[in-house]
């Protein structure tokens, strides 16, 4: 049940019509091809531009899975809400929580969003031949109506702009940490937004009584804003927070559920802005950090104030993410320089990456391993790109390349475009092969055929 007038998913069929309307005549293409002057290419970004009245088609069978939806202001972050229908489910049609904030033109329309997206249909092969009785074409104007995708969508008004939202499950709690422009870290609880997607009833009671999104805690003690933040997940409501003034807190969850401790003595061996923080998920106490002053650093709570290990030049300028692999000892890094590096923990104090990949023509706005497969990792640019990895790829495993394809890394599995001004992607965790990448223009939701 989407709000009257607000945040659908796109239409796939009016996107493809879109896509043909904005095209080239249909009759010419066909009698180009058949004169044999133009033929459908691969396009590879950053490699050659589009040539004038040269436009980009999506080639739906490169995904198993592709839908967009747009939330009315732009999301610059979200975080994905684990359910309880299952994990590893691969079968459609499929469903996902998500949770957002928005960055509005004015700090008083900003909402923190609860998002159930249902129904979510893989793509279809298209139809062979045009001609159908008209009993074939109402039964698959059934068929399509069946498989429209379904959103509900809970909207709490928060007072500005959200920089970035991370989730986390504590007992029954379902926990957004919002870090917001106002130098604000708060903590909410989603309950009643979680209720009210799942059900009408609770849908229209929450509508009836919205108010601005009131935090279960909230801390002032950065003095300005940041980004970073990230919750433990060995320790349930143990988060980390990071500003733009170089200074990191660790919170510590009290009994009650409802309020934290928090050091006031930061840590604080950074120079520059805090830009992106990671809890190891082998090791409680120890979390990295990365930074505009173009390091990374790993730290143990248990030894304030300074880091332990550091890659002081880590990059050539800003490092805007980091992720931290869930089983093997890998940490990934992207930075304004537009590079993609893989660092082993074990030869970290090295200062020198085991893998290093130059393929996105700008600044990184995130990375991420997979959830289940160890080897495989993503990651976003403000080249408007999403590129799938895989590092357990070698040269010697890759058969014959496509002209203009033969100087890229084997290790790059996939890229994914159409979106602008690309800030953020997650695999979902329940989910293989599910990404979901959140920009200027809405949200993508899409499972590719090389993950």
């Amino acid at each position: 049940m989407s709000s009257p007038g607000e945040d659908t998913f796109a239409n796939e069929d009016e996107e493809i019509e879109d896509m043909d309307a904005d095209g080239s005549d249909e009759d010419e293409m066909q009698d180009e091809e058949k004169d044999g002057n133009e033929e459908t290419k691969v396009y590879v970004p950053g490699i050659e531009p589009l040539q004038p009245g040269e436009e980009l088609q999506m080639d739906r069978s490169a995904y198993r899975m592709y839908h967009e939806c747009q939330t009315g202001s732009p999301c610059l972050s979200f975080d994905v809400l684990k359910d309880g229908v299952g994990e590893g489910r691969e079968h459609f049609p499929l469903s996902m929580l998500l949770c957002a904030g928005t960055q509005a033109d004015a700090a008083l329309s900003n909402r923190l969003l609860v998002m159930r997206m249902h129904n979510l249909h893989g793509t279809e092969k298209e139809k062979e031949g045009d001609e159908s009785s008209d009993g074939e074409s109402d039964d698959d104007d059934e068929e399509d109506e069946d498989k429209k995708p379904q959103m509900e969508l809970a909207m709490m008004p928060h007072y500005g702009g959200i920089n970035r939202v991370r989730v986390t499950k504590r007992g029954d709690q379902s926990l957004a940490a919002v870090w917001s422009e106002k130098g604000q870290v708060e903590i909410f609880d989603l309950r009643l937004q979680m209720e009210a997607v799942h059900s009408s009833a609770a849908m229209t009671a929450f509508i009836k009584q919205q108010k601005e999104a009131t935090p279960l805690f909230s801390f002032s003690g950065h003095m300005t804003e940041g980004f970073a933040l990230d919750w433990s997940s060995k320790v349930p409501g143990r988060l980390v927070t990071g500003d733009c003034k170089k200074n990191i807190h660790v919170w510590e969850p009290r009994e009650g559920g409802t309020s934290w401790q928090i050091d006031q003595r930061p840590f604080s061996s950074h120079s520059k802005s805090v830009e992106d923080l990671q809890w190891s998920p082998t090791e409680a106490t120890v979390f990295a950090s990365c930074s505009v002053d173009q390091s990374i650093r790993i730290w143990d709570i248990r030894a304030p104030p300074n880091s332990m290990l550091s890659a002081n030049e880590a990059h050539s300028s800003d490092v805007n993410v980091i992720s931290w692999n869930r089983s093997e000892p890998f940490l990934l890094s992207g930075g304004d320089d537009g590079l993609l590096k893989v660092w082993d923990l074990r030869q970290f104090q090295s200062g020198s990456p085991v893998a290093n990949f130059k393929q996105h023509s700008a600044p990184i706005t995130s990375v991420e391993w997979n959830p289940v497969d160890s080897s495989v990792f993503a990651s976003s640019g403000a080249d408007d790109v999403v590129s799938q990895w895989d590092l357990s790829v070698e040269s010697c495993d890759v058969g014959a390349r496509a002209e203009g394809m033969k100087d890229l890394p084997p290790q790059l599995l996939f890229l994914h475009q159409g979106q602008s001004e690309v800030k953020e992607i997650h695999w979902h965790p329940q989910i293989p092969g599910v990404m979901i990448s959140t920009a200027l223009s809405g949200f993508n939701v899409f499972r590719t055929i090389s993950v």
